[in-house]
């Protein structure tokens, strides 16, 4: 079963030549738009990726810092 992860980079590559052939100029404009359309959808996929990834990452640092912390004492 594929990770996460491994969607979005997945995502993330398509993206990218996307952006390669879109800035090459040698598509139609028909094809240019549709890849540009797709391009907006991918876009909007990996950034619900990204958020959902920062809202994990805020609640497992809230969860931490609710744990009580000792400061550091290197001299120990």
């Amino acid at each position: 079963m594929p990770k996460p992860t491994d969607a979005f980079e997945q995502k993330l590559a398509e993206l990218e030549t996307l952006v390669n052939e879109l800035e090459a100029g040698e598509l139609s404009l028909e094809d240019a738009m549709t890849k540009f359309e797709r391009g907006i959808v991918l876009t909007r996929e990996c950034q619900q990726s990204l958020s959902a990834a920062e809202q994990k990452v805020s609640q497992l640092i809230a969860q931490n810092s609710a744990d009580e912390t000792l400061p550091f004492n290197p001299e120990q």
